[in-house]
């Protein structure tokens, strides 16, 4: 339908404009019934729709949904199509439940892994995490429902959530937190954004101007609202001049006056309300547009297709001598309270009510020909080695020809609202698989966690299965992926670590009682691991199939580009293996020298293909300016720098055979203005600066080598050599200011500022200081 929205807003009342900026009640907007402006209702996502009987009442009872595997788990997929389809599924199920805006996805940085709402987020890469995120987008709005990118930004943890004041670099605020949520922003158009509870170097989220103007409105030319987390409020009229339009849930109309009462003092202009008012309409009439009517989906299709998302997002970890699959006829014990009672799900937001549940017990047991023997083996209701039920498990696994330990994390030890203070399973939990693992040579181990976790036990199994939180079908899943009805493809978007105190973020997370300080810089996951050269329990990218394969040959279509021009790697892989198989081609950029600090390498690209034994296929990759870039804080823009990379090809992070070497020349200029302080590699990087930094080297080099010889003396002709040699390198990284001076080359401070007056005219850089 088509609507004027400014003839609307003209009409509109400063207490009616007011109004939309604030909810009606727990889950829905407010109404201006005399214009035809609707209420709209929004939800909880990400996974499955958390949809309360009563929008009034945030503890009102929540529809039965389809639960699919958490954030967790579905970037263990790297499947795009995969994470669209079950964003097409949550859309359907929006529609069927009259519900116009579900909240997610949820793309934050996975900073520590003792983050208490890690199970939602996807990765602790930025590039997958905004891949899966755009994806999931466009799998929700293409039914006509909105999305709410959250949570925006630098929100990596729970402790202190309402009060901690994230500080954090210019360039990591920019290449990895806020990397993430560029996809589903940019490139999908999320309807809406929601901003976090936190502050990010020194505003509170909801009144930031930086992230919600500059960053959202002007840089990603956004054109949809801001809406808060729930109560991510602090001063109503301060955030409406930074950005925010929606504040949720209602708090009293207290709220709305403050905005009323801010114009009317002449505080706020109303053009800022104006603007948010348009913003939330254009949503607003967008969603309602696309309603559609009595619409029903299909419980059992939905349900399906969370099995299937389940059994492609399950890693296999360890599996020694091919344990697995298991052959039906094999006999089997199966132990461990989650094989009975599912973990399935985090707590929190996000929890829902399922549609159904597989139980994993029940699932083996229709598979397994010679039955099944059953023991629970520790409570789901207190951390307590219990020798009777381990004694029970360890008599029946004895007694089979296979043991699966079904175990992970109970919900008690990771959730939203709460960080975990360790990496650790339950003691009882452990004490079980190395209690079973010493009587049943043949154990596997299933796992049901929302984030890593250490594993002492790990060499005394001869198998292990990450399922994540993987659903309501991630009982029948398991035993899918198990006895081999479906290869395990997936692979982890997260580093494993050996131990706590080898992650990245250990000295820094979660911070004082103000702020935390992200210390590790860019230095995120296995970015850090690399740099370190520390070897995880297991790296980024990682996991195994029941079958094998090889890559056989990488090419580039051209060796030479300007970071205007693209790039195309095409790679050939094949299945080595006896039967079909899926597996995730992951391409990573190496810069081989860089004048700013930069990670040994990261993720630009990947592609999940499906191949059967014996075939191979050719996967091409696209790679643009960006793949080679770092953020410039001196032009707070991307920069791929001259110089040369290579992109590596492989199944994992730890593991790229397949590289091919490309030299990218930049065409644009590093800073904003030359000064005394720019450096000579800049602008030998430059075509028309080059003469001029490979002149001013060479006659400032002079007078440095007679003090290089002087400082030498002693040496020897070898130790001068050396030292003179690392002169000469250092000199590309010195300021034009060393021109000037004892070690300069004569140049008086009046000759070098007319000279960076030249350059600055050459380069188009007018009116530019010298300072």
């Amino acid at each position: 339908m088509n609507r004027n929205v400014h003839d609307i807003i003209k009409q509109m009342t400063l207490e009616e404009k007011a109004s939309l900026c604030s909810g009606l009640n727990m889950w829905q907007t407010k109404a201006v019934e005399r214009l035809g402006i609707p209420s709209i209702v929004l939800t909880d996502g990400p996974h499955g729709l958390r949809k309360q009987a009563d929008p009034a009442d945030m503890s009102s009872k929540t529809v039965p949904s389809t639960c699919f595997p958490s954030g967790a788990g579905l970037a263990s997929s790297w499947d795009r199509q995969l994470i669209e389809e079950v964003g097409q599924a949550l859309g359907e199920e929006c529609q069927a439940e009259g519900v116009h805006i579900i909240l997610g996805p949820a793309v934050n940085i996975k900073r520590s892994p003792l983050c208490g709402r890690n199970f939602e987020y996807f990765s602790e890469d930025p590039y997958l995490s905004s891949e899966m995120g755009t994806h999931h987008v466009l799998g929700v709005q293409g039914q006509g429902v909105g999305t709410s990118v959250k949570h925006f930004a630098a929100n990596n943890q729970e402790t202190l959530r309402n009060s901690i004041n994230a500080v954090v670099d210019e360039r990591t605020l920019n290449e990895i937190y806020l990397r993430s949520f560029e996809g589903p922003i940019i490139d999908a158009k999320a309807w809406t954004v929601m901003c976090a509870y936190n502050l990010v170097n020194g505003d509170f989220c909801s009144e930031n101007p930086y992230l919600l103007t500059e960053i959202l409105k002007e840089r990603w030319n956004h054109e949809g609202f801001v809406m808060t987390d729930w109560g991510a409020i602090n001063e109503r009229v301060k955030g409406l001049k930074a950005g925010l339009e929606l504040e949720m849930p209602y708090a009293g109309p207290e709220r709305d006056q403050m905005i009323v009462d801010a114009i009317r003092s002449g505080e706020l202009e109303e053009s800022v309300l104006d603007d948010a008012v348009e913003r939330l309409l254009k949503v607003i009439f967008h969603t309602i547009d696309n309603r559609k009517e009595g619409f029903i989906y299909d419980k059992e299709a939905h349900h399906e297709l969370a099995r299937r998302a389940a059994g492609e997002c399950m890693v296999l970890l360890k599996n020694d001598n091919a344990l697995l699959p298991l052959n039906t006829k094999q006999s089997v014990a199966v132990i461990g309270a989650f094989a009975a009672t599912p973990r399935y799900q985090g707590g929190g937001s996000s929890h829902i009510t399922p549609t159904r549940l597989d139980a994993a017990l029940d699932a083996i047991s229709a598979l397994a020909e010679r039955g099944v023997a059953y023991a629970p083996g520790y409570s789901l209701m207190e951390d307590v080695i219990d020798e009777a039920m381990i004694a029970e498990a360890e008599s029946i696994a004895a007694q089979q020809d296979v043991a699966i330990i079904f175990a992970g994390l109970p919900d008690a030890f990771e959730s939203e609202g709460l960080d975990r203070t360790h990496l650790n399973m339950p003691a009882s939990q452990c004490a079980l698989i190395e209690r079973v693992a010493a009587v049943q040579p043949n154990t596997v181990v299933v796992l049901s966690n929302g984030s890593p976790i250490a594993m002492p036990w790990l060499n005394k199994v001869k198998a292990v299965l990450e399922g994540y939180l993987g659903g309501q079908a991630t009982g029948s899943a398991a035993a899918d992926v198990l006895y081999g009805f479906v290869n395990p493809s997936g692979k982890l978007a997260e580093t494993f670590p050996s131990s706590l105190e080898q992650t990245p973020s250990y000295l820094n997370f979660p911070g004082g009682k103000n702020e935390v300080f992200y210390g590790e810089g860019i230095f995120v996951g296995y970015r850090y691991y690399e740099a370190k050269k520390e070897k995880p329990l297991f790296p980024f990218g990682y996991g195994l199939s029941y079958t094998t394969f090889a890559y056989e040959r990488i090419h580039i279509d051209k060796q030479s580009m300007k970071d205007t021009d693209t790039v195309t790697a095409t790679v050939t892989v094949r299945n080595t293996g006896s039967r079909a198989g899926k597996e995730i081609v992951q391409l990573y950029v190496k810069p081989s020298d860089s004048s700013v600090v930069r990670p040994i390498k990261e993720l630009k690209g990947f592609a999940k293909v499906s191949l059967e034994a014996g075939e191979a296929t050719t996967v091409s990759f696209t790679l643009n300016k960006r793949s080679f870039a770092y953020f410039n804080t001196d032009i707070h823009d991307w920069f791929a720098e001259t110089g040369d990379y290579e992109i590596v090809v492989g199944p994992s992070s730890a593991d790229t055979p397949l590289s091919a070497s490309i030299h990218v020349r930049s065409t644009e200029i590093p800073f904003s203005k030359v000064t005394r302080n720019t450096k000579f590699h800049e602008l030998l990087a430059i075509p028309a600066t080059t003469q001029f930094a490979k002149d001013a080297m060479k006659e400032s080099m002079a007078s440095l080598e007679h003090m290089g010889a002087v400082f030498a003396e002693g040496m020897g002709d070898e130790g001068i050599a050396q030292l003179l040699k690392a002169m000469k390198e250092w000199k590309k990284y010195d300021g034009i200011r060393s021109l000037t001076g004892m070690l300069g080359s004569g140049m008086t401070d009046a000759q070098l500022n007319q000279i960076i007056g030249q350059l600055n005219e050459t380069l188009g850089l007018k009116n530019a200081s010298t300072k």
